[in-house]
């Protein structure tokens, strides 16, 4: 019986899509997360009677055909890249990006990878690192002896020494034509794919980029309501499709009593 095969599709696109909500729900603390959504598509269809054809020779065409759909298939699993809402730190290397943006990271191997987690620190020798000790690039290095640091919604780093502000970086971010095309590895780090197309770097308040906020840090975009409602309407559709599966096997039941 087909609807057999046919639930136990649904009832695993939808462990699926609690699985995605699962991950935003722990990801709701997680700086300059982005939430996921999954998507779906029905699988193919089984023509039971084709329409536009003729009922007999030279009569009219079936206006209406017969096809049994087979099922659902998880088709992607999408990044919702919306800014999130920004939290005051008072932390200086605490950085926000407000708007479109990225801030460029030096992986492991030399490797460049992207983040919108701009909480910073300062590494043995002064250069300004994630909390993984990844270097920020453009490599910005703090001077031992500096009172203050500011950075300016430019990207424009200041260090005060002696009582004297002294430039000594410029921060850049980049865009992506397709964000959603990013694939994530983790540590709040993205790396670019042949879907996100390449990096496009600019400065901080350039036409289509983001501004830097000192002392800021870009919260996750998970809405707490959203995802309780998205996981119980998720639910619900598993146990619908936990129905059928028990219809079906009643009505298989049926017929092999009924042979017997």
């Amino acid at each position: 019986m087909r609807a057999l095969a046919i639930a136990a599709t649904g009832m695993n696109a939808q462990q699926t899509n609690v699985e995605v909500i699962a991950n935003n729900i722990a990801n709701i603390n997680t700086t300059g997360f982005k939430r996921s959504r999954a998507e779906f598509t029905d699988l193919l269809y089984q023509v039971e009677r084709m329409q536009g054809v003729p009922a007999r020779g030279g009569e009219n065409v079936v206006p209406e055909g017969a096809r049994i759909g087979l099922g659902v298939r998880t088709a992607a699993v999408r990044a919702v890249h919306i800014q999130g809402a920004l939290e005051q730190t008072g932390n200086n290397l605490d950085l926000a990006i407000n708007g479109q943006g990225w801030f460029q990271i030096e992986g492991p191997g030399g490797e460049t990878l992207y983040t919108r987690d701009g909480a910073f620190n300062k590494n043995d020798t002064g250069q300004i690192v994630t909390l993984d000790g990844f270097t920020v690039d453009p490599g910005i290095t703090v001077p031992e002896n500096t009172t203050d640091l500011s950075i300016n919604d430019s990207g424009e780093v200041y260090a005060t020494v002696d009582g004297e502000a002294q430039l000594i970086g410029q921060l850049t971010i980049v865009n992506f034509a397709n964000e959603p095309g990013l694939a994530a590895e983790g540590g709040n780090l993205f790396r670019e794919t042949a879907a996100s197309g390449a990096p496009i770097a600019g400065v901080p308040g350039d036409p289509g980029f983001g501004i830097i906020k000192q002392g800021y840090l870009e919260n996750s975009n998970v809405d707490p309501v959203k995802e309780i409602s998205e996981l119980i309407s998720a639910q619900r559709a598993y146990e619908m499709n936990s129905k059928v599966i028990q219809a079906a096997d009643e009505m298989s039941g049926v017929v092999s009593k009924g042979i017997r």
